[in-house]
């Protein structure tokens, strides 16, 4: 016989005027292998099926799930209770809009994010469908694949103290993403193009070093890392006409992005 694991969860449904933000617990006996994904489908199943939450994937692929789990935002799939307290709080991600209980709209965010920061491609070349695919360096298409593999969960901006304070605050997500474009040879921006996108406190000077972004990103992608790296080749673009081109074309450490 398992544990018995008592979880204290977020309930409020904003479109219904008679709902009230408070805490419901529930109680479950816990089974080997088992996640908060799966303790939370047993409540809705066989306690509340009123209990409103986001999954889609299961594996840790599509970030549907994110919330806040004893403090800290995480994966409920990822998140065996095994690894918990009996004594559990859900909480919804902080930032985003709230749909329901635990549910968050998490896509709205990321999709005006990628508006603001233009996450695309930019080339000057036309598009000839007849063309054979650009052949790229193995080892720098692994590099942009490591900051492709974002997968947009949020938890990354819930863990932060600024998307906290200031809602202009694109996040590390997105300074990661722009990051994968700086580095990108088929990216035709210079350091000016990405300064005007990132190049303020709403971008990279908007970070407060706290560490959350890496701490909780079920990805384990170079956040923080990311950041500095842009952090950087914005500083000296803002010194533009006052460093030697030399000396500056030295510090940037990218020749393919310096114009």
């Amino acid at each position: 016989m398992g544990r018995k694991l008592t979880f204290e969860i977020f309930r409020y449904q904003p479109l219904d005027p008679h709902s009230t933000p408070h805490m419901q617990t529930f109680t479950l006996e816990e089974h080997p292998s088992m996640t908060l994904f799966i303790a939370l489908n047993m409540i809705r199943e066989k306690q509340d099926p009123t209990l409103q939450f986001d999954f889609c994937c299961r594996a840790g692929i599509c970030g549907s799930c994110g919330m806040v789990i004893n403090g800290r935002p995480g994966l409920a799939c990822h998140t065996q209770t095994s690894d918990l307290p009996e004594y559990i709080s859900l909480h919804p991600l902080p930032v985003f809009k709230l749909l329901g209980d635990l549910s968050v709209d998490t896509g709205t965010w990321f999709r005006n994010v990628g508006k603001r920061i233009e996450s695309w491609i930019h080339t000057n070349k036309e598009f000839d469908p007849k063309a054979q695919e650009e052949r790229m360096d193995n080892e720098l298409a692994t590099k942009i694949f490591e900051l492709d593999r974002c997968i947009e969960c949020g938890c990354c901006v819930a863990a932060c103290g600024t998307a906290r304070m200031r809602e202009d605050f694109m996040g590390a997500t997105a300074i990661n993403r722009m990051a994968r474009f700086y580095i990108d040879p088929r990216d035709n921006r210079t350091p000016a193009d990405f300064y005007e996108l990132i190049g303020d406190d709403r971008g990279v000077f908007g970070c407060m070093g706290l560490l959350a972004c890496d701490n909780v990103c079920p990805k384990k992608l170079p956040l923080h890392d990311q950041l500095g790296i842009m952090r950087r080749m914005v500083s000296i673009e803002s010194v533009r006409g006052i460093l030697p081109e030399f000396l500056r074309k030295k510090l940037q450490g990218c020749s393919s992005h310096t114009s």
